[in-house]
């Protein structure tokens, strides 16, 4: 490779005016010899080895189901796309600025055409060659806009640009790692480092006996001024920062420390001359320096301060600032810093879908419908759709209702400030700059973004990390020339109160007596005096409060909605929020139900806003839970009211911001729309990231979504059918750990002690534990001390003092009892020898028999049958599909859940042939018997390693070592034999035969089982529908229905019943007669709403379409029609449509 120097570079392309065809691979050529990278090399026939490349062959899917071929100019995966192109066109004309517009289009629909498993290059290169380099970057590689690199101001790179050499290391660093270009990178650094330092200082102010809130406060203000000095808010002195050169004149004279720091923050303040600096200072106004309360420092404090200060403040990454400077400042989570926080990726994954893509979509038509009216000459028009949408942009709220530090608001605020430099660039020319309407409050900035917190410390730093990004954002762009004063304005944006419930007042609860009552703190524990086992320390009590007059929290009005609320099960709740709160949650919220999280009292509350059309659209994380049972019922609750999902990730990684502990989450995204396709995001890999968090693949869909987060079968939709019902149950609940005895404690207990085996879900997957359980149930505390004294004095000894504590009241008066019993269990089990049983929450979804002396724990889901066919159904493939559909998934090992209501009760079994159910109870015996019996043989062999082997079998992969020992000793291969039998049993039973091969094929098994899953969610429609008629198929007749007995009232008639399969229904046949009629949509007046029906119809339809086809999807009066052809020319030239051979339209 030959280098190639800048002058000798310039000199050649300079004066260059051939075509884009005969030029662009010499140019690209010889910029990689000036960079000193290395040129593209040769391409290959299959393009999977063209990893970079020139005329990279890519292949477009287009809405109608065709394809089309292009060829991007130069590529470089994992890098980026060039686009080249030659513009014989002044560099200062609109002409030219519109074909590199178009050219930008034309990349981005290459990037987007890509292979799945390529992923989205960062960067996308646009070149007007021998002229202009446009850089345009994506680093999250999600699929989101590419915007302009490092900024609108600065990221076209004229020819002459190209002798400065930190452009050419700018490019060389594209070429080789793109990645490294991410501000976020090197900004993340220099954030840690600097709340280090701040944790070191705030750590010996508290020890000197500072408060803490007043360290906070002191602090802040100290690192607000080293940013404003850094950024040229606050004027050099000596060629150091004022507020740096005042500490260090300070560090040999400490006493004077206070008077001249707080004299400087007043002066900061009002603005105007400043004694202390001898320097005039603009107006900083705001909350900050109100109160600028100093703390006295020794010349070591003031030598910290200064060691802070050494750091470049205009570096800062506001999106994790405030997290870190919140741990650095609270005492409590300063043991955190170190730990990871929420990666800026992942705050994009949400915000990006939930408010940036939706403004972004809305100037994408606004731009074309100004670049139609530029064209026709009608620039005083053009201008004016820009400005209107410029003002538009500026009076958009954002709402973050549980915001804390500011990331998720701060992020917006940034990607709003990109858009706004786009939509400048383009009023550049009309003689509109920034500055000008920035001083007429035209601008993007804090006031846009609103948050409520609990927290007063991370509130303070919302408002603190939002105004030192909008700074950093006003410098970037316009150099050193001052924002309007006064420069930090008290918007009171951010508000310090709860978010879900406002009240009065708060008074501690009182008895009937009068007497204050109080509770168990929670945590606080002692050592039991006779068992020496930790118990509750009665002794550690706090107020039992209430809450007087409580109601649903208000919210600021907003356009979008976005947040992370916190992550509070519904179990824990009690405990971390306190019985007063909790009761007034639950009274107050009535459409959630109690057993949903705590998050999403926060999700029903925007959905809710977004139905009613207070709001747009509503983005939040919960937890990967959001697909239980009662999560579940909120989402489709919001579905049913007309609220859409248009963005999911059911299951995604995530960083706790309290403690950096790693948990697993869900996004959702709601819009308003009853109807209308989604976009689903799967993850399908996760490593280890070079930053923070874990870097994932994604994989998209789109569909309708449903609240299950699916797209496909509605699965959620399904409903519990009678003929399942009454013999499902989850095992019992102790409430108290001295219930469970190894076989040493049995010693100490009464003979003939109603002692039970007890298996809870490891026991069933792993090997059994051996312990027993004490099963009073059914007899008085006066019986169990009479019949069974040693037993008794076990239990009042190891059980009562913790069940003492228990908040309901019947487990602390029944306190020999289990605190869930489970008496329906036990009265549907009596009589039966064996009854089948499966894990709630485990990796593989298997059934066994469990003899009838066992007791389950409630990890258990217990079906009280003792057919061996029952169980071969429920151990098939088709109902292992639908479990896992219907059932969710949980926790950081995001295993599989099985829920008694969705998956056992929704779930449809055959009308199989008494020939078939006997094959079936044949081989389900066999399984059972087998899967045992190679246990029994073996110690150490237990069922999830049978079936990770299993698993491995299927798909043909090696085993290791291990596995092949497991293998041997399970018999796994006739374990495979025994299922591959029997779910080819079931599917016949069905009628379903055809998709046997489908589903054991590793290629096709994904769309098999969304079949398999769309003919379940029918069959249950169908069974809903014979129930309502009294038709109802019980699966233990003698049980659920005893002969001779009225059927339940609830059995009939409570359902509608839905069309059946491959009939169309009345309303279905009025849409298709309404297709037939091509509905016709009014033309809407304004030319940006044109631009985007137009848009919306050729996205919509499943063919190409004619110019007269278009026309007669709109009714309008006057010369609309003339328009259409000029808009589709328009949305063709920047690449959101395109003509087929015979000129029709496709989008």
């Amino acid at each position: 490779m030959t280098a190639l120097s800048a002058e000798a570079f310039l000199a050649r392309w300079q004066h260059a005016d051939g075509t884009e065809l005969a030029n662009y691979q010499l140019f690209v050529t010889d910029l990689c010899h000036l960079l000193d990278v290395p040129p593209p090399d040769p391409a290959r026939e299959d393009t999977r080895d063209n990893a970079y490349v020139f005329e990279r062959g890519v292949t477009f899917r287009h809405g109608d189901g065709s394809a089309s071929a292009g060829r991007i100019d130069c590529y470089k995966r994992g890098h980026f796309v060039l686009e080249a192109k030659k513009i014989k066109l002044g560099a200062a004309t609109k002409g030219f600025d519109d074909a590199l517009q178009r050219a930008r289009g034309q990349a981005e629909g290459y990037a987007r055409a890509l292979p799945a498993d390529e992923g989205r290059p960062p960067f996308l290169l646009v070149i007007d060659v021998g002229h202009v380099i446009e850089l345009y970057a994506e680093f999250t590689r999600s699929g989101a806009t590419y915007t302009p690199f490092p900024d609108p101001r600065s990221h076209r790179i004229r020819l002459a640009d190209l002798g400065d050499e930190t452009i050419r290391e700018r490019l060389k660093t594209l070429w080789r790692d793109p990645l490294a270009l991410d501000p976020t990178r090197a900004s993340a650094k220099v954030t840690r480092e600097i709340a280090s330092h701040l944790a070191k200082i705030a750590k010996t102010l508290e020890s000197a006996g500072h408060d803490p809130e007043r360290v906070a406060g002191f602090l802040t203000r100290c690192l607000f001024s080293m940013f404003a000095e850094d950024v040229g808010l606050l004027p050099k002195q000596n060629g150091k920062g004022a507020f740096t050169a005042l500490l260090e004149s300070l560090q040999d004279h400490p006493a004077q420390l206070v008077p001249l720091l707080g004299a400087l923050w007043r002066e900061m303040d009002t603005g105007g001359f400043s004694v202390v600096l001898r320097e005039t200072l603009p107006r900083f106004n705001g909350k900050l320096f109100k109160q600028p309360d100093v703390i006295a420092l020794d010349r070591d404090q003031i030598g910290l301060l200064l060691d802070a200060g050494q750091a470049d403040w205009t570096q800062v990454e506001p999106a994790i600032f405030g997290t870190l400077l919140e741990r650095a400042l609270t005492p409590t989570e300063r043991h955190a810093l170190g730990a990871h926080y929420t990666p800026r990726a992942y705050v994009e994954r949400l915000v990006l879908p939930t408010v940036v893509e939706p403004l972004r979509d809305d100037w994408r038509n606004v731009q074309a419908a100004a670049l139609l009216l530029a064209n026709e000459g009608k620039l005083d028009a053009a201008r004016d759709e820009v400005d209107a949408f410029h003002h538009r942009l500026c009076q958009i709220r954002v709402l973050d209702p549980a915001c804390g530090s500011a990331n998720f608001l701060y992020v917006t605020l940034e990607h709003m400030k990109r858009l706004e430099g786009e939509v400048l660039d383009q009023m550049h020319a009309f003689g509109a700059g920034q500055q000008r309407l920035e001083a007429e409050g035209l601008t993007v900035d804090p006031h846009q973004f609103l948050g409520l917190e609990l927290n007063p410390r991370a509130a303070a730093i919302a408002e603190l990390v939002l105004w030192i990004g909008y700074l950093q954002w006003h410098f970037r762009t316009h150099g050193s020339g001052l924002p309007p004063q006064p420069i930090l304005k008290d918007f009171k944006n951010i508000e310090c109160r709860d978010a879900v419930l406002a009240w009065d007042r708060i008074e501690t609860a009182h008895d009937a007596n009068g007497q204050p009552l109080s509770r168990w703190d929670g945590v606080t524990m002692k050592t039991h005096p006779v068992t020496d086992e930790q118990v509750p320390d009665d002794s550690a009590r706090v107020p039992q409060q209430r809450l007087i007059n409580p109601r649903r929290a208000d919210w600021p009005q907003a356009d979008y909605i976005v947040g992370n609320p916190p992550f509070i099960g519904a179990a824990p709740m009690r405990a971390a929020l306190g019985d007063g709160y909790v009761d007034a949650l639950r009274k107050t919220w009535q459409g959630v139900p109690d057993s949903a999280d705590f998050v999403m009292f926060w999700w029903h509350h925007a959905a809710q806003l977004v139905a009613s059309g207070q709001a747009q659209r509503f983005g939040l994380i919960t937890t990967n839970s959001l697909k239980q049972t009662f999560n579940r019922r909120v989402v489709q609750g919001a579905l049913d009211q007309g609220v859409a999902l248009a963005y999911a990730i059911p299951d995604h990684p995530w960083v706790d911001s309290a403690d950096g502990a790693a948990v697993r989450i869900a996004m959702t995204v709601g819009t308003a729309g009853a109807s209308g396709e989604g976009r689903l995001l799967s993850v399908v890999d996760e490593r280890e990231g070079n930053g923070e968090g874990v870097e994932v693949t994604l994989q998209e869909q789109v569909g309708l979504l449903h609240a299950d987060l699916r797209i496909g079968a509605d699965v959620a939709g399904v409903k519990a059918l009678r003929a399942n019902e009454l013999i499902s149950y989850p095992g019992v609940e102790p409430h108290g750990a001295g219930f469970v005895v190894s076989p040493e404690d049995i010693a100490h207990l009464d003979a003939d002690a109603p002692i039970k085996t007890y298996r809870n879900g490891r026991d069933l997957t792993d090997r059994p534990r051996g312990v027993k359980v004490i099963d009073l149930f059914g007899l008085s505390a006066e019986e169990v001390r009479i019949r069974y004294p040693a037993t008794y004095q076990w239990v009042l000894e190891r059980v009562k003092p913790e069940r003492d504590h228990n908040k309901r009241e019947s487990r602390r008066e029944r306190w020999w009892i289990f605190g869930e019993p489970c008496p329906k269990f036990r009265a549907a089990s009596s009589g039966l020898h064996r009854y089948v049983a499966t894990v709630k929450t485990a990796k593989h979804r298997l059934f066994q028999f469990l003899d009838s002396d066992i007791l389950p724990d409630s990890k258990l889901i217990a079906i009280t049958s003792a057919d061996a066919y029952h169980l071969g159904v429920l151990s098939s493939r088709v109902h292992v599909c639908f479990a896992t559909a219907a059932g969710g998934w949980l926790g950081v090992g995001n295993d599989p859940t099985y829920g008694k209501g969705r998956s056992f009760e929704a779930f449809p079994f055959p009308d199989a042939t008494p020939e078939q159910t006997t094959r079936i109870r044949d081989l389900a015996e066999q399984l059972d018997a087998h899967r045992k019996r190679q246990q029994a043989a073996h110690a150490a062999l237990t069922l999830t390693g049978m079936y990770n082997v299993l698993e491995k079998l299927k798909t043909g992969e090696a085993l290791n070592a291990k596995e092949k020992v497991i293998h041997e000793h399970g018999l796994v291969s006739v374990l495979k034999t025994l299922h591959d039998e029997l779910d080819a049993a079931v599917l016949a039973a069905y009628g379903w035969g055809d998709l046997a091969p489908s589903l054991s094929d590793p290629e096709q098994q994904e769309a098999a089982g969304e079949t398999l899953l769309v003919r379940l969610v029918a069959l249950n429609a169908e069974r809903v529908a014979e129930e309502a008629q009294g038709r109802i198929r019980w699966l233990r007749p003698e049980y659920q229905h005893p002969a001779g007995l009225p059927l339940p009232a609830s059995a009939v008639g409570e359902r509608a019943a839905p069309a059946a399969p491959n009939e169309i229904s009345d309303a279905d046949t009025a849409k298709v007669a309404s297709v037939g009629a091509t509905p016709r949509d009014p033309w809407p007046a304004l030319l940006p709403e044109q631009v985007a029906a137009v848009a919306r119809v050729l996205a919509a339809s499943s063919g190409p379409l004619s110019l007269a086809d278009l026309a007669a999807r709109f009714t309008g009066k006057g010369p609309w029609k003339k328009r259409l052809p000029q808009i589709i020319d328009t949305l063709e030239a920047l690449g959101r449509a395109r003509r087929d051979v015979e000129g029709r339209v496709v989008g």
